[in-house]
C-alpha cells in the first residue's frame, strides 16, 4: 500500500538529492513543517563522491597532517595508522606494483590475515568524506577543509601514495586517485544495481516439497554468548539493535514452547527496570560525600562509556568496580583519573586506547571518578 507518507518522505529525499528545497505540496498538503531553506539543505550536503563532485577548495601538507594527527587521531588510530586492537588498520598490505596495476594483490593471497583501509578502498574521495564527516570520533564534523586535506596527505604519505613534502588539494587530488592501490579492484554486479539487468544467479525457485519447519544451523555457542557481556544492552546507548540477550541462554523448540519463556523474561526486566528506578538515586563515597548515582549513570551514558566499560565485567576496557580497585587510596588517584578521562591515553590497561573527552566538564568527570573510587555502588 503506496501511504501518504512514503509520498511525503520520496518527494522530501528527491528534493534534498537534487539540492533543493522539498516541494510545497508534500508539506503544505498535510501540515507537516516547512520546506527547507537553500541554506539548510546546504548544511547537509557535504557528501563527496568518486568524480569528486561536492569537494570544497583546500589543501594541507603532509606535515600539517602530520602535528593534526598525533593531536586528534593517533589515540585511537596509532601514530602511524597501525592500531590493531579493535580499530582496524589503516596502512600497510600494499605495494608500488599495486599502484601501478590498480588491484592489491595481497587481497587475495592466502598469507595476508589482515585487511587494512587503504587495500580495500577505491577511491581517495571515500577517505575525505569519511574524515570529514566523521571524525575525530569524540567530534565529529570539527576539522575544517583545509585540515581534512592535512591529514589525508599524511595517511597517503604512510601508504606511500605521495612524498612526505606533499601538499593535497582539491587541484591535484584527481591525479592522487590514479595512484590509489586498488582503484581498479572493485566489480559492478549490474543485476545489483538496475531492475532490468542481468541477474546475479540463476537459480530457479522451488515451490514444491518445501520444509514445513525452518531448523537453524548456526548460532552462538554458550559459551561465546556472554564473553563480553550483554552486547544489545551496551549497544543501546546509540539506538535500537537487532538481537539476543546474550546473558539468557538460547531458545529452543517452536514459538508456542517459547513465548512464555520470553514473555516472563520480559516481565523480569521491566520489573527490574522499575526496581531500579524507584531505587534510593544516591549513594555514599569514600569520604562520607553523597554521591547521585543516577546522575553518574547519565554522565556513563551521554559520554559513551558504557560502550567500552560495564560495572562489574571487564569489556572493551576494564570494569568500572576494578578500575576503583586499583586505585583507591592512592595519592592524587582523583586528579589523575579526571585527567586521563579528559586527555584520554593508553598503557595503564594494555595497549588500547582511550579516546579524550574534551568536552566533559571537571565536575562530572570529577563525580564519575569518586564514584568509581567509592566502589561503584549502585
Amino acid at each position: 500500500m503506496f501511504t501518504w507518507t512514503k509520498r511525503a518522505f520520496i518527494a522530501g529525499g528527491v528534493g534534498l538529492a537534487m539540492g533543493l528545497a522539498a516541494p510545497s505540496w508534500a508539506l503544505d498538503d498535510y501540515g507537516l513543517g516547512r520546506a527547507a531553506t537553500p541554506v539548510e539543505v546546504q548544511a547537509w550536503d557535504i557528501d563527496v563522491r568518486a568524480d569528486f563532485k561536492g569537494l570544497p577548495k583546500g589543501s594541507g601538507t603532509v606535515e600539517q597532517g602530520e602535528n593534526l594527527w598525533e593531536a586528534a587521531c593517533a589515540s585511537c588510530h596509532g601514530s602511524f595508522a597501525e592500531s590493531n586492537s579493535f580499530i582496524t588498520p589503516l596502512i600497510g598490505g600494499t605495494t608500488e606494483e599495486d599502484m601501478k596495476t590498480g588491484r592489491v594483490a595481497s587481497l587475495i593471497s592466502p598469507t595476508q590475515s589482515v585487511r587494512t583501509i587503504i587495500m580495500k578502498v577505491d577511491s581517495v574521495s571515500t577517505l575525505w568524506d569519511y574524515i570529514h564527516r566523521a571524525m575525530p570520533w569524540t567530534d565529529p564534523k570539527s576539522l575544517e577543509p583545509d585540515e581534512v586535506y592535512a591529514v589525508l596527505a599524511y595517511l597517503l604519505s604512510l601508504a606511500e601514495i605521495v612524498d612526505y613534502d606533499f601538499t593535497l588539494s582539491d587541484s591535484n587530488i584527481a591525479e592522487v586517485q590514479e595512484r590509489m592501490p586498488n582503484r581498479n579492484g572493485t566489480m559492478f554486479w549490474e543485476g545489483l544495481w538496475k531492475v532490468d539487468g542481468k541477474p546475479d544467479t540463476n537459480n530457479t525457485a522451488c515451490m514444491t516439497d518445501c520444509l514445513k519447519t525452518v531448523e537453524v544451523k548456526s548460532e552462538l555457542p554458550d559459551f561465546a554468548r556472554s564473553a563480553n557481556g550483554d552486547w544489545a544492552e551496551q549497544m543501546r546507548i546509540i539506538g535500537p539493535v537487532r538481537g539476543v540477550n546474550s546473558l539468557e541462554p538460547a531458545l529452543t523448540g517452536t514459538v508456542a514452547e517459547t513465548g512464555p519463556a520470553v514473555r516472563e523474561y520480559a516481565r523480569a526486566t521491566l520489573d527490574a527496570a522499575l526496581a531500579a528506578a524507584n531505587a534510593t538515586p544516591a549513594a555514599e563515597g569514600t569520604d562520607g560525600k553523597i554521591l547521585d548515582t543516577q546522575k553518574v549513570q547519565a554522565l556513563l551514558t551521554q559520554n559513551s562509556c558504557l560502550a567500552c566499560h560495564a560495572r562489574d565485567t571487564k569489556l572493551v576496557g576494564p570494569s568500572f568496580i576494578d578500575i576503583g580497585k586499583k586505585y583507591q587510596g592512592q595519592e592524587g588517584a582523583l586528579d589523575n583519573l579526571v585527567a586521563k578521562v579528559q586527555t584520554g591515553g593508553s598503557g595503564a590497561w594494555g595497549v588500547i586506547p582511550m579516546p579524550p573527552h574534551p568536552n566533559l566538564s571537571d565536575a562530572d568527570a570529577q563525580l564519575m571518578i569518586e564514584w568509581m573510587l567509592a566502589g561503584s555502588p549502585q
